[in-house]
């Protein structure tokens, strides 16, 4: 563990002793209070740090805050009783933590629909001469990938043939279990499920930023950073992108427990679940094995037992939807076959060429001018994080992106970025002065409200 730089607590550099059981969103085992209510006490400032970042290579904080859920004092309402008990307290923790992200929440829904406003005032005013871009316009959140999965919801893969098994099915599943409620339609299931997952991905984020640094300030940066980035319009729509994130930033989670005793069997269903949504979500094999590999000279049969079966979950969420495509198919690759192609993400190519051809042909087409930007300012955020943040985030990321840079185009790139959230956090921890961070979240916020329009125009690839 390196030693000499620290992150800025928020409690004046106290710190807090491991919990009640109970933490993340209701996960148990992972709470963060000392004790088992809400008179648990602070360890002084004099007392010895607890090292949140113990076993990495990442710089030790200078506090750990007493309940990383929590939220402001005094919401009415949902605040618990001391003391209150179990599955109640949980609940209510959770309550809280998703009522501090709402405003982040509620402003990049209401930037996203002003931009979808103007898209059709847009359309309205020029009448283009294609009729792509009025199409895209009037399917608006539905658009785009998102037809796909409302197609898939409405009536399944098979009818509509090889193109639809590119896209993993938890999503569409789920869309078609909550349509069987009365006047609730397919669509509208997707959008409600993409935005829920949105707003508790976020609440999820804000409270692995709190347990890794004891950082307030730095979680509610990363909060609106990940509401606010340009791309985030596509967690406002029906993609899978707010789901993938909410099985993603569990895994984390369950992983970086506060007393450093992985919870194995929550990080398997979370890993699981994000690669059956999209299969970016087998990019988590990566920090579960360094995790288990840390552990491995200290655990015993049982633990390795429950390690081997997270390890397994993500590369089975993607095994489960090939051998689905065989069975009802014959083709267990078909959905790795159609989504090589070259009108999609393309097969395996060098990134390097990719980027040269994207910036020679930025001049003609101004989605891919974006790209080249967007490309250098991750590339620039994962070497901060690997810097700032413990490996297991570095190497989840950076397969991330390598996934996104290594095909024969690199269209929805800042989307599989916003994907790679521990890029999103080494973004905000370098927003330290207020006046850099609210410089920033007012380029983000335009590069959102102007971004999305072009989405819904058909000028750039989500």
């Amino acid at each position: 563990m390196r030693h000499g730089r620290s992150c800025q607590g928020a409690v004046g550099g106290a710190a807090v002793t491991s919990g009640d059981g109970v933490g993340a969103l209701g996960v148990p085992g992972t709470a963060d209070r000392a004790g088992t209510g809400e008179g648990a006490s602070l360890v002084t400032p004099a007392s010895p740090r607890v090292p949140a970042f113990e076993g990495s290579d990442a710089p030790v904080p200078s506090a750990v805050i007493d309940d990383p859920m929590a939220g402001p004092p005094g919401i009415p309402g949902i605040s618990p009783a001391p003391g209150a008990p179990g599955l109640t307290g949980s609940v209510l923790r959770a309550l809280r933590a998703l009522v501090e992200v709402l405003p982040q929440w509620a402003v990049a829904r209401a930037a996203v629909l002003g931009a979808l406003a103007l898209g059709h005032l847009v359309v309205d005013r020029t009448h283009p001469s294609t009729g792509t871009a009025a199409a895209r316009v009037h399917q608006g959140l539905l658009a785009w990938d998102a037809g796909w999965y409302k197609a898939i919801a409405t009536f399944g893969y098979v009818p509509l043939g090889h193109q639809a098994v590119r896209f993993f099915p938890l999503f569409p599943l789920f869309g078609r279990a909550l349509a069987v409620l009365p006047g609730v339609s397919e669509g509208t299931a997707l959008l409600v499920i993409a935005n829920g997952s949105a707003l508790v991905a976020t609440a999820m984020l804000v409270a692995l930023v709190r347990r890794e640094t004891g950082d307030r300030a730095l979680a509610v940066r990363a909060a609106w950073l990940f509401s606010l980035a340009p791309p985030a319009f596509t967690l406002v729509m029906g993609y899978a992108e707010a789901l993938l994130a909410v099985g993603t930033i569990g895994c984390f989670l369950a992983l970086r427990s506060p007393d450093r005793q992985p919870r194995w069997l929550w990080a398997a269903l979370a890993a699981f679940g994000a690669a059956l949504t999209r299969p970016l979500g087998a990019v988590l094999v990566l920090p579960i094995a360094v995790t288990l590999l840390r552990r491995w000279s200290v655990a015993g049969p049982g633990e390795r037992g429950r390690a081997a079966v997270a390890l397994m979950a993500p590369v089975a969420g993607v095994g489960a939807f090939l051998c689905w495509s065989w069975a009802t198919f014959g083709d267990a690759w078909l959905p790795v076959r159609v989504q090589t192609q070259a009108g999609h993400h393309g097969g395996l190519s060098d990134p390097i060429a990719t980027l040269i051809h994207d910036a020679a042909g930025a001049r003609h087409h101004l989605g891919t001018a974006l790209h080249v930007p967007w490309v250098a300012l991750v590339v620039a955020l994962l070497v901060v994080c690997w810097l700032r943040w413990p490996s297991e985030y570095g190497l989840f990321a950076t397969g991330v992106v390598l996934v996104a840079l290594t095909g024969t185009n690199l269209d929805s790139f800042e989307r599989y970025a916003l994907s790679a959230f521990p890029v999103v956090l080494a973004g905000a921890g370098l927003l330290v002065r207020p006046q850099v961070e609210r410089v920033v979240l007012t380029l983000a916020t335009a590069g959102l409200v102007g971004y999305a329009p072009l989405a819904f125009l058909g000028l750039s690839v989500p």
